[in-house]
């Protein structure tokens, strides 16, 4: 297992290998963002800026206009909250090729704490025109994303996550624009996932499965854009449950409920994850179990839906 944020930053040192538009631009986090790989690797191609992250998106918005691909590396957090302004100016309504790394995103963060939290992103960045907004649930998924994102034409978020998670997926895997992937098949209930949490859904899964219950596992990597109708096609009879390291409003489970609803079959959507809310500080695991996001709360939270007769 390695860690996203490593592959990410050997990705990168190996596409500027072969690509002189590749460039980083940092906020003075690349020994945590992994970019320091980069700046090992390709010096000239490094820009440190410091705790400056509007600034940064400026720079970055400067070298694409001169033909360069740019990457931004700091916290996801820093990006989409305190640097939102300029990626919506400059960014997004250019459709400048700035592509934008995530870094320490979602409730995971090391010892960070809540401030350097990210549950709020797919949605901010969702709704912003032109965005592709990508969310690999391994270290193949974001290898293959990253060199997707590095060709693309246009602006592109990217969440990446601290830690290593079990693979989902293996080297043999390929990235398309919009794809769903179907992990496995049941057919008591439906899971749809995105991001590392589909790591732990997997083994909810399997916990289920012991319990008596046979669930169908939809990944969803691509929060935008998305072949809607791949995944509508994918749903069966049953209860449908989303499952999201990010809040409850306007994430994938926000993602699937306006997919459902203009269906011609809608659909009740159970939304699993973080309440409306400020999260809170604490070891790993701690908050997994907190917020119902661990295997095993996974697994009994649906189990518990399942018992008291949830069946839309």
């Amino acid at each position: 297992m390695k860690a996203q944020r490593n592959v990410w930053g050997e990705t990168l040192v190996d596409l500027a290998s072969t690509d002189p538009r590749v460039a980083v631009v940092d906020g003075d986090l690349a020994n945590s963002t992994k970019a320091d790989l980069f700046a090992e690797a390709h010096p000239d191609r490094f820009i440190e800026v410091g705790i400056a992250e509007q600034n940064m998106v400026g720079i970055a918005f400067g070298l694409s206009m001169v033909g360069y691909r740019p990457w931004l590396s700091t916290f996801g957090v820093f990006l989409t909250h305190r640097a939102l302004d300029p990626i919506r100016m400059l960014v997004s309504q250019t459709g400048a090729n700035v592509k934008i790394a995530g870094a320490y995103s979602g409730l995971l963060n090391g010892g960070s704490g809540k401030t350097h939290q990210d549950v709020e992103d797919f949605a901010i960045m969702r709704a912003m025109p032109g965005m592709a907004v990508i969310a690999p649930a391994d270290e193949f998924e974001l290898a293959a994303a990253t060199r997707w994102a590095a060709e693309h034409d246009g602006p592109v978020y990217l969440r990446v996550a601290r830690d290593a998670v079990a693979p989902v997926f293996d080297e043999r895997y390929r990235f398309e624009v919009g794809a769903v992937h179907l992990l496995r098949d049941g057919a008591d209930a439906t899971i749809i996932s995105t991001g590392v949490q589909t790591s732990r859904v997997v083994e909810a899964a399997g916990l289920l499965e012991r319990q008596g219950v046979s669930a169908r596992l939809i990944h969803v990597p691509m929060l935008k854009p998305l072949d809607g109708g791949s995944l509508l096609a994918l749903l069966q009879p049953g209860p449908v449950f989303t499952v999201e390291e990010h809040s409850v409003i306007g994430g994938l489970g926000g993602l699937v409920a306006e997919l459902t609803s203009s269906s011609d079959v809608p659909r009740t959507i159970h939304r699993l994850g973080l309440a409306d809310g400020w999260s809170e500080s604490g070891p790993a695991e701690f908050l997994l179990d907190k917020y119902g996001l661990s295997a095993d709360r996974v697994a009994g939270r649906i189990l518990e839906r399942l018992a008291v007769g949830v069946l839309s």
